[in-house]
């Protein structure tokens, strides 16, 4: 038996992190009924985003939200649910007669999951706005990039996943423990400004202690040290170093052929001199050159590798970290030592009278 089987999920199809959220419940074995705008329903109430990857492992529902049947529906699924996961701006869901005190009215326990980038309330609640908009203003955004070039946006992981999806998941899963002790739902109000606010935990922290400055470029995780960066080989691959821990700063440099006491690891102002020192080597030997020369070793050394390339690595071969397929994917994470936790590929669409049913 699956972590969350029993469970169910009503996700109504949208961008980013409600799919992503939705993957990650089903993967864990809930049962997600994701709901889809149905063909020649008008305006694009849902977008449909993820393909095979992201939509794994539920079924699609049509459905015309501005039909009053299909609302009805929708209605009746919600009554049988144990949790719904929304990502429309705020007043959305209300407008469509679907908010969460309606919800509510028909499904006392009902857990009600909601994903948007500045919040449901604040003077931005109701702005559009992206993944780089909202870690902008949490102060992410702030410490990425080199130091003499704006910051560069690190994908969409911060905002929509990390920060987004992450958290909406954490605290529908915690407001389903409260409502199986309580018999009451609640609202979740996940914000991916909030989310990624939370993930610079550790660097405000540090900032706190005089160990972090604003500077990018500067500091021990952002590529200021020698020993926690990328270096670019001699056949244009790079190698990630992340020799924190003074042994494995010994390793890295009994790797590189270089005497300890010419290479201080905490001595910040020969920093420079010694990132030079290090990519000067780095240059001189193939990146997977270097990653069998270090294979084994303490150094904290890896090659980078590329999206094609992390399949086959026999790391990830060996714990079956990527589904083969025509398309590889990533499997399901984490991982359960009682519970089997997969992906299956996304069945054909369900009818919204079948899903009525099958809900009963």
């Amino acid at each position: 038996m699956k972590p969350l089987s029993g469970l169910r999920i009503l996700e109504f199809d949208g961008l980013g992190p409600v799919t992503f959220a939705g993957m990650m419940l089903a993967d864990m074995g809930a049962e997600v009924l994701r709901l889809t705008r149905a063909p020649g329903a008008g305006a694009a109430v849902f977008e449909d985003v993820g393909g095979e990857i992201l939509h794994r492992g539920r079924q699609s529902v049509p459905v015309n939200l501005k039909d009053p049947a299909d609302l009805a529906g929708v209605v009746a699924l919600v009554a049988s649910a144990d949790a719904l996961i929304e990502g429309f701006r705020p007043g959305v869901m209300e407008r469509l007669g679907l908010g969460p005190d309606a919800c509510a009215e028909r499904n006392p326990r009902l857990v009600y999951g909601r994903i948007t980038g500045w919040g449901q309330t604040g003077p931005k609640a109701s702005e559009v706005g992206h993944d780089i908009n909202y870690i902008a203003l949490s102060g992410a955004l702030s410490t990425f990039g080199e130091p003499d070039r704006p910051p560069r946006p690190p994908l969409n992981l911060v905002g929509d996943y990390g920060g987004g999806a992450m958290m909406l998941v954490t605290g529908v899963l915690a407001a389903l423990l409260s409502a199986k002790h309580t018999g009451q739902g609640q609202v979740v109000d996940a914000a991916m400004t909030d989310g990624s606010s939370m993930l610079m935990s550790l660097f405000r922290a540090l900032s706190a202690r005089g160990l972090w400055t604003e500077d990018r470029g500067a500091n021990l995780l952002d590529g200021g040290a020698p020993f926690y960066r990328c270096y670019t080989c001699r056949d244009g691959g790079f190698v990630a170093v992340g020799s924190l821990e003074p042994q494995f700063y010994a390793a890295l440099l009994n790797g590189l052929d270089i005497p300890p006491e010419e290479a201080p690891q905490y001595d910040r102002a020969a920093w420079p001199a010694l990132h030079r020192r290090f990519e000067v080597l780095f240059a001189t030997r193939d990146r997977d050159d270097w990653s069998a020369a270090f294979e084994g070793s303490d150094a904290c050394v890896t090659p980078v590798l590329s999206l094609a390339e992390a399949p086959r690595h026999p790391h990830n071969m060996a714990r079956g970290a990527f589904l083969s397929g025509e398309a590889p994917q990533p499997a399901p994470a984490p991982g359960f030592n009682r519970s089997l936790v997969e992906a299956a590929t996304p069945p054909g669409p369900l009818g919204l009278e079948e899903a009525i049913a099958l809900w009963g």
